[in-house]
């Protein structure tokens, strides 16, 4: 066990990082992992199927990714929406910083607007003068790790084919993988958390406690907290997913229908009281998402995987392979 960021790094060559998807949603590599055996096994993850129990039930979230990134069309300048606040409200953040100071009026091509505040995190908090419209603005917000434009194929593949409930900024990423006949196979509900930029944020304190985590909203129904509830084992699809039951877990020492926001920051040692396997991709180095892996697996067990995905040439993070860790 280490609070030391450090100890949560590895050498990824950059060629293995994926920039498009796979050509078909389940022809993704997934890497299993036995916890008990400390075993490493080899599969696809069209095979999912083999490795779900009748006892287990998959818990996916249904958010879905909004088309956030605002480029303006007179100079270059862009936006991306993180958080809506009221009908005409959104928290951004933006580009260039010297152009959108606080009281700056702007009007560009389809958005218009007034800055009215600046966050001392740099975020803005801006208020259109109409309210955004999907319709005819924006772009999926792809990761920045890719380095490339968005591409005709990102409007779908950025998305999960159960995606439903509109306001991340981000993909769900363990779920991509899945196909509407490979769900169709497995036991599943869903959950929702609006997946904000804090996922893409590096951990920049020496010790991992002292990292700030960002904040996000969730949703449980009633049918879905009670099914989570009665399963006798729980599959969470990406971290996401961890987060919320765990959140709701930490609050009221059982799984219960509701909505709020979470900051929760999983890292080792944490009990986990809810969620049993885990389907998740590769994550970034020193990043509180392989941080939470390495709590529901172990460190060291986990930097090994690593070591052997990158040995095997595993494609990594959102558009890449996927692990299983049981």
């Amino acid at each position: 066990m280490s609070f030391l960021t450090a100890d949560y790094d590895y050498a990824l060559p950059p060629e293995l990082i994926a920039s498009h998807p796979a050509p078909m949603r389940d022809q993704a590599r997934m890497m299993m992992l036995d916890r008990k055996k400390q075993s490493i096994t080899h599969h696809l993850f069209r095979d999912i199927p083999e490795f779900v129990g009748p006892q287990d039930l998959l818990v996916l979230n249904n958010t879905k990714v909004i088309p956030a990134r605002i480029r303006f069309d007179k100079r270059k300048a862009e936006l991306l929406l993180l958080e809506q606040l009221d009908a005409k409200t959104w928290r951004c953040l933006v580009r260039p910083g010297h152009w959108f100071r606080e009281g700056r009026q702007f009007s560009d091509g389809l958005v218009s607007g007034t800055v009215l505040k600046v966050e001392p995190s740099g975020e803005r908090v801006i208020q259109f003068d109409n309210p955004i419209d999907f319709s005819r603005v924006g772009e999926m917000p792809l990761p920045p790790y890719l380095h490339r434009e968005i591409e005709p194929e990102d409007t779908e593949r950025y998305q999960t084919v159960f995606a439903a409930k509109p306001g991340a900024v981000a993909a769900p990423t363990a779920g991509l993988h899945f196909t509407p006949e490979l769900l169709a196979e497995l036991p599943h509900v869903f959950i929702t958390l609006r997946v904000g930029i804090g996922t893409f944020l590096p951990v920049k304190t020496e010790d991992i406690r002292e990292h700030h985590m960002h904040e996000e909203w969730f949703e449980i129904e009633k049918e879905a907290a009670e099914r989570i509830a009665a399963a006798e084992k729980v599959l969470a699809v990406g971290t996401t997913t961890v987060r919320t039951l765990e959140a709701v877990m930490v609050r009221n020492q059982r799984i219960v229908p509701g909505m709020g926001a979470t900051s929760i920051f999983i890292y080792p040692p944490f009990e986990f009281r809810r969620v049993d396997s885990l389907l998740t991709n590769f994550h970034l180095p020193k990043s509180t998402l392989l941080m939470l892996v390495a709590a529901f697996a172990g460190r060291d067990f986990i930097l090994e995987a690593y070591r052997q995905a990158v040995e095997l040439k595993y494609r990594f993070f959102s558009y890449g392979d996927c692990m299983l860790v049981r």
